[in-house]
């Protein structure tokens, strides 16, 4: 690859690379303008940054063509997983193979002796985690005082899973004329604070617009009630299909939960949080790679520095924190210029503030309703006639085999065993409740609700309640159906619903036994007074206020 900002070596690997051009990323950084200065670079994920990377830092590592005998590493990468890392030293090893320089890998989870005597043996290149490097450092086996260059890569999420202190007690470690290059998707305070005291004179790169941060990814959000979000996660699975899908929760009991209910539903799915040891986190992603698996439930954490081209799918199963957070996360997916979606699991009451995190990151998302299982078999049938259409090669032993199949089976036959044959491995979709508010009913007597139960829970309009909410929150508590709840009335302060005649004495008696959730903290039903029919907004069987101790009641009488 002929350039003339690009060391003659490098351009020989990039050549042997099949590179043919540099994506935006890699030219701004080897522009005059940026000849040994700190950068602060702002680029899409999978637009090369670690060639970028490379490439920048030549000038400090080489001498002509080749880099010079060096005990002591000339050049530092820190990254904040070890995956990434891993990433990063492979991509360098080939970039910088022609010149003779040798990389070193220090992460967590592998050989701490024999990383130290590779660092005896001499490193122009050393790319580590910052828990592993500061170890390192500490113990003597990590000499920076001939360092050149350093790069922080991903820098924001390092300080987002907590590494100040590794990193500053590092870059403390380094020589002042050091190049300081930070590469980083988001630019929060504790990222300009840092700029400010390692950097001098900083150059900012920014390769792309706020609008086009998004451009690979299609941002959908979907409000639906929090009991049906499992199931609204399965359909979304499902009608989509994709080649490898990621699924944020929030915390590692979360993850377990998910990752044991998609199992049983069929799914081939992994499994990654701060529970998982490195062999199980390493086993795991290579099952993705592998395509034994499909699905990973994972932390964000966990998830961090995981580079998987074929994610298409990222949902986020429990929101993020903040707009920073779901950057990061949706960043999974949308990757080397493939497309890719992200959907946000918004619970009703949630809605207004996933519509003000949105804002703030400067994303358009559509608002969509969860995937029906219509939906899905429409969809289904349309990838089977797809798969089923395209044209196939058959060797002599199958075309055989499809002789015999033809004298003995009808096409007719043949065609249902073979449509059956190919949906025996997809799991089923799930019933979900609609989010439109269908559920309200006009209340009076109707087919199946003769002699119907009513009862009366301590939260109205005041309190942002709507049949969309109360309805999961009945049926969990009560353990019934919702083909059981008849209408349901919507008070001030508190709301009224009927059950059918049938349902109502196990009702009773699973009110009596539950046990109330955190969020759910101080809510009463109780049975409403016999008023001969239904109840009016007027009546008030509780005086209990919502922030109460959990007071769960109900009335045997009637």
């Amino acid at each position: 690859m002929q350039h003339s900002r690009i060391h003659s070596a490098l351009a020989e690997a990039l050549a042997a690379r099949g590179y043919d051009t540099l994506t935006s990323v890699q030219s701004a950084v080897i522009e005059e303008q940026a000849d040994g200065r700190d950068l602060i670079v702002s680029a899409k994920t999978g637009s090369g940054k670690t060639v970028a990377f490379g490439l920048a830092i030549a000038d400090q590592l080489l001498e002509g063509d080749k880099a010079p005998w060096s005990r002591e590493p000339l050049g530092l990468v820190i990254a904040p997983t070890r995956e990434l890392a891993i990433q990063v030293s492979k991509e360098l090893q080939w970039l910088y193979a022609p010149a003779g320089a040798r990389v070193v890998t220090c992460v967590g989870g592998m050989d701490p002796m024999k990383e130290r005597r590779a660092l005896q043996g001499g490193a122009h290149i050393v790319v580590g985690t910052p828990g592993r490097l500061r170890d390192h450092l500490e113990r003597g086996a990590l000499d920076l005082s001939a360092l050149r260059a350093v790069v922080l890569d991903e820098a924001d999420e390092m300080l987002d899973m907590g590494f100040r202190e590794e990193l500053e007690e590092i870059l403390d470690a380094t020589p002042d004329e050091r190049r300081t290059l930070l590469f980083s998707a988001t630019m929060p305070r504790p990222i300009v604070a840092m700029a400010r005291r390692y950097q001098k004179d900083a150059l900012r790169i920014e390769t792309i617009g706020e609008s086009e941060a998004h451009a690979d990814i299609a941002y959908q959000a979907v409000a639906v009630s929090p009991t049906d979000i499992e199931h609204a996660v399965v359909n979304l699975l499902r009608l989509h299909e994709a080649e490898t899908a990621i699924l944020f929760c929030a915390t590692r009991d979360a993850v377990r939960r998910l990752h044991a209910s998609l199992t049983e539903r069929g799914f081939h799915a992994v499994a990654l949080s701060g529970e998982h040891s490195q062999s199980e986190r390493n086993n795991a992603l290579q099952s993705l790679r592998d395509k034994k698996a499909r699905v990973c439930v994972a932390t964000d954490v966990a998830a961090r520095g995981i580079d998987l081209p074929s994610v298409s799918l990222v949902i986020h199963v429990e929101l993020p924190r903040d707009a920073e957070a779901l950057q990061h996360r949706s960043g999974r997916t949308g990757r080397a210029g493939r497309k890719g979606i992200a959907v946000l699991m918004v619970p009703f009451r949630r809605r207004r503030a996933v519509d003000a995190m949105l804002k703030r990151a400067r994303i358009d998302a559509e608002w969509i309703e969860p995937p029906t299982p219509d939906q899905i078999r429409t969809k289904d049938r349309d990838r089977l006639l797809e798969a089923l259409s395209a044209p196939v090669e058959l060797d002599e032993e199958d075309q055989q085999l499809a002789a015999q199949l033809m004298e003995k089976l009808t096409p007719d036959a043949i065609a249902g065993a073979l449509v059956r044959a190919l949906r025996t491995d997809l799991p089923a979709p799930e019933d979900i409740l609609a989010s439109g508010g269908k559920e309200e009913r006009e209340p009076g007597p109707r087919a199946g609700f003769e002699g119907s139960t009513w009862f009366v829970i301590n939260a109205g309009r005041r309190h942002n309640a709507d049949p969309r909410w109360l309805l999961p929150v009945i049926c969990r508590y009560g353990h019934i159906g919702r083909n059981d709840i008849g209408a349901i009335r919507v008070a001030a302060n508190e709301s009224y619903f009927e059950v059918t005649q049938r349902a109502t004495p196990g009702f009773i008696k699973a009110l009596r036994r539950a046990t109330i959730a955190p969020e759910d903290e101080g809510l009463v039903i109780e049975q409403a007074p016999p008023r001969g029919g239904a109840p009016t907004p007027q009546v008030r069987p509780s005086k209990s206020h919502p922030r109460v101790k959990p007071k769960w009641q109900a009335d045997k009488s009637r």
